[in-house]
């Protein structure tokens, strides 16, 4: 909870940057657009307040700005809106390190010290150690939503946090204040000049390397000091801490890997990227290793040290200098690779375990000789580091469409003479792919010549063979519906020489899809070879973004979990392992949302101690671009899935389970009879949004769509989300809701809800999100958007959407029993009060230059429509 007092160090930080922000504005641009600015945000803020005729003033003076003051307009409301969520992070490690100094005060919900000492009271202390030092979490970056910010500005805002962060830890003299004040003021003026558009549409390398600057920049230093507290924290509960080898969170990208509706990531691109990423742990296994050089001067050994450097004088020295050597021949040798050349002889790194044997030498010999203090100081984060980020720092996923390896398979027997393929039913198809995974002959003849998709698939299988699973994590199959889909894959593998096979998983994302994954899974497990295969583990992945584009918010939420349930009792049945890899997006209607809640709201036994799932490329930054929110997010994580491993919530009562199947189909039907059956919807969507412009934004190396239709369809689930949200309707997170739970309240069922809403998580925890939705939406502004961008034969069906959003909202709030959204959650309500006359503004301006844009004859004002779009983004906290 918050309080005015505990709010006024944000509101110092708040008032401190937008003063030298609007300083900035005044010095670099002059007095006139100075007080442009400052009457828009007077005016913005009169209008949020209830003024009379204040909304109508604002309206007004936007729309008359002359071309040449929109864009510093729009870049001053977006500036600052970046800036107050610099504020708002800074202010979350700010009250986290403020707890942590008083050990009188409460823990933090989801802290180490608030789980472990409320865990310990009701779990056995042997039970508690072997649940945190087993986990196995993974966090996998994917680059495909929308992070609209360049890295560039990025740096600059680092930098900002960083000046906030010296200012609260100084006992500072007047002098130094003025250092910081100066400092912050030239970070701001750097970025006021400094381009917020990307000036090309990046390369999945360059994504990649963008997910390497995540690394290098925080997690790398970040992740040792959480372990370091875990295994504090371990000792103080358990009496034993965490293995030098426990690797409770680590990392995968899908970035260079997701070749799913994306022609520019190819079999030579996913070789280039993990080569990087390779270079990249060298260089930093490097550094450290340098480090530790100078470091460990230290004489005293024991006698295997001694006989490993032959008695040298300083031995850590002489061992840590032969590791920095073969690491730098390693760095040689992967840059020769990326550049094309012939690598240099000598013996590289190729498995972790090569690296960590030396590094464990000289940990065992400082703890033998008395020194451990000095051991368990940077050699063990080291260790530490190298558990959990291996050689590759991130293993790449690699993900394709299914239909692409059925086109692949069909070229190979019909050049064989086999017939087709594509042609044959699923058991024809099972009968040919496990004759051909049990034989031992080839099947592909040399000599095969396909067309250009399936020689790409082909060569995406050479290149795994190469690379070998160091550097690859799972392969990925979207749009999977049947066996013969992961079959296929294991051959491809098979046939392209892969030593040991990447494990498939397959991805059930639409609402059939969803309802068939049991059966799935359940005649795969059934299949000899494949029982045989996997060892007893199987992965399932299950996808947020498609099935709530396909069915609504709510029913997919439901038919996700029922999934979850169903695979978990196959998996029992049948004596397997499951895990299941969440591929959840940034916004709510895309399974977005608070970490801790929303792992605590999963079914029973869906987690077990293992979790894998997505963390899109518009919260990457939010999550892990500063040290301190890096930090608490790992920390929410590692508590919330050992929570619910060792304390699952209770499985919902029948009756429940029937409201929720009513509310589901309530939902599905209103969702759909709109999105897909309303003639005029898609007519409606391209006016009311900026649909069509976001897809010119230089964001992301996929294209906005799978194939080029006009449907929704076709459309992927971030552009359409992104769309709505720019317009503050949030169509997609609600769509259905207000109509499912408008029902059940007339037919008398308020108390059955509520109640559902005290003790059922996960129903509490889909509220909660909506409510955080409700609570940033605004159908007021979306009404600026039909008013001067629809043409009036569609605007009824825009009215109509407006008022289904306040019902919505109200049945929402009747079953939370609060007053407004969030009232539960005033930190959350009062950050969004804070940017909403900064997001006005810039919804208002948007409008105005969608109008003109869209006329054709004001093509100068595309780029400041872009960073208008990019200022939406920052205030609304994520995009797609």
């Amino acid at each position: 909870m918050s309080d005015h007092r505990t709010d006024a160090p944000l509101r110092e930080d708040i008032r401190q940057l937008g003063g030298l922000l609007g300083s900035t504005l005044h010095e670099q641009d002059g007095e006139a657009v100075y007080r442009v600015v400052e009457d828009i945000r007077t005016l913005a803020k009169d209008a949020r307040a209830g003024v009379d005729g204040a909304a109508e003033a604002l309206e007004h003076r936007l729309g008359e700005l002359p071309d040449e003051m929109i864009m510093p307009v729009v870049r001053a409301f977006s500036q600052f809106l970046n800036l107050a969520n610099i504020a708002e992070q800074h202010h979350r490690v700010r009250r986290s390190r403020a707890w942590l100094r008083d050990p009188e005060s409460t823990p933090l919900r989801g802290s180490l010290e608030e789980f472990f000492a409320r865990t310990r009271e009701s779990v056995d202390p042997e039970a508690l150690h072997a649940t945190v030092r087993d986990l196995d979490i993974e966090l996998v970056l994917t680059a495909h939503p929308t992070e609209v910010m360049r890295r560039s500005l990025l740096q600059k805002y680092n930098r900002i946090a960083d000046l906030l962060d010296q200012g609260d830890r100084l006992d500072p003299t007047p002098e130094e204040i003025e250092e910081v004040h100066q400092a912050l003021r030239r970070e701001i003026t750097s970025a006021w000049h400094t381009d917020e558009i990307r000036q090309r549409r990046p390369a999945p390398q360059d994504e990649a390397r963008w997910g390497l600057a995540v690394i290098e920049q925080t997690l790398w230093d970040v992740v040792p000091r959480h372990l370091r507290r875990l295994d504090r924290m371990l000792q103080r509960h358990t009496g034993r801490g965490l293995p030098l080898d426990a690797a409770p969170i680590r990392f995968g990208s899908w970035m260079g890997g997701d070749r799913d509706g994306n022609p520019r990531v190819t079999a030579s691109v996913t070789r280039e990227v993990c080569l990087l990423n390779r270079w990249m742990a060298v260089e930093l296994y490097e550094r450290e290793v340098e480090a530790l050089v100078e470091e460990l001067s230290l004489q005293c050994a024991d006698d295997e040290l001694q006989e490993r450097v032959g008695n040298a004088w300083e031995p850590y020295r002489a061992e840590l200098k032969r590791v920095r050597a073969r690491l730098r021949l390693t760095r040689h040798w992967l840059e020769a690779q990326l550049e094309g050349r012939r690598a240099p002889d000598g013996e590289i790194y190729r498995y972790t375990e090569e690296l960590r044997e030396p590094l464990l030498a000289c940990y065992h010999s400082l703890q033998r000789c008395g020194a451990g203090v000095v051991a368990d100081g940077r050699l063990l984060d080291l260790l530490r580091r190298l558990a959990v980020f291996g050689l590759t720092l991130m293993r790449v996923d690699i993900r394709q469409e299914a239909g692409r390896h059925t086109a692949a398979l069909d070229a190979i027997t019909r050049e064989l003479g086999l017939g087709g393929y594509a042609d044959w039913d699923e058991d024809e198809r099972q009968a040919f792919l496990t004759r051909e995974l049990a034989s031992r002959r080839p099947l592909i003849p040399r000599d095969f010549a396909p067309d250009e998709d399936a020689a790409e698939v082909l060569a995406t299988f050479r290149v795994i063979a190469e690379l070998g699973e160091g550097s690859l994590g799972a392969y990925v199959i979207s749009m999977a519906a049947r066996p013969s889909d992961i079959l296929a894959v294991e051959l491809l593998q098979q046939e392209a020489g892969v030593r040991r096979s990447l494990r498939v998983v397959p991805l059930f994302e639409t609402l059939t899809d969803l309802e068939g994954a049991e059966a799935c899974i359940g005649r795969l497990i059934d299949i000899p070879w494949y029982r045989k295969h996997i060892g007893g583990r199987q992965e399932v992945m299950i996808g947020y973004s498609d099935s709530g584009k396909d069915a609504g918010h709510l029913t997919a939420a439901w038919a996700l979990y029922q999934t979850q349930e169903r695979l978990v009792a196959l998996a029992r049945r049948e004596g397997f392992e499951l895990t299941l890899f969440h591929g959840r997006g940034g916004s709510i209607g895309r399974g977005g949302g608070p970490t801790h809640a929303a792992i605590l709201s999963q079914p029973p036994g869906s987690v077990s101690g293992r979790l894998r799932v997505t963390e899109q490329g518009e919260v990457i930054q939010a999550k892990f671009g500063l040290p301190g929110i890096a930090a608490r997010n790992l920390e929410l994580y590692t508590t919330a899935v050992a929570e619910a491993t060792l304390q699952p919530p209770q499985p919902p009562r029948q009756e429940w389970r029937a409201l929720m199947d009513r509310l589901a189909d309530t939902a599905c039907t209103t969702y759909r009879g709109l999105v897909r059956e309303t003639p005029e919807f898609i007519d409606y969507f391209r006016h009311a949004t900026p649909e069509h412009e976001i897809g010119q934004l230089t964001i992301g190396s996929r294209p906005a769509r799978r194939k080029p239709t006009r449907g929704v369809e076709s459309l992927r689930a971030i552009p359409w989300i992104f769309s709505w949200t720019q317009t503050r309707l949030m169509l997609p997170a609600w769509l259905g809701v207000g109509e499912a739970l408008g029902e059940a309240l007339a037919a008398g069922e308020a108390a059955e809800l509520r109640r559902m809403y005290r003790e059922w998580p996960f129903f509490r925890a889909f509220v909660d999100m909506l409510e955080m939705v409700l609570a940033k939406g605004d159908p007021d502004v979306a009404a600026w958007y039909d008013a001067r961008l629809v043409p009036a034969a569609l605007r009824p069906l825009g009215a109509r959407l407006r008022e289904q959003y306040v019902e919505t909202r109200k049945a929402v709030l009747a079953v939370s029993g609060h007053e407004r959204p969030l009232d539960d959650a005033p930190v959350v309500q009062r950050s969004v009060a804070v940017r909403n006359p900064y997001v006005d503004p810039l919804n208002l301006v948007q409008v105005e230059l969608l109008q003109r844009v869209r006329h054709g004859h004001e093509e100068n004002l595309r780029k400041a429509l872009m960073v208008c779009i990019n200022g939406i983004a920052a205030g609304m906290r994520n995009t797609g």
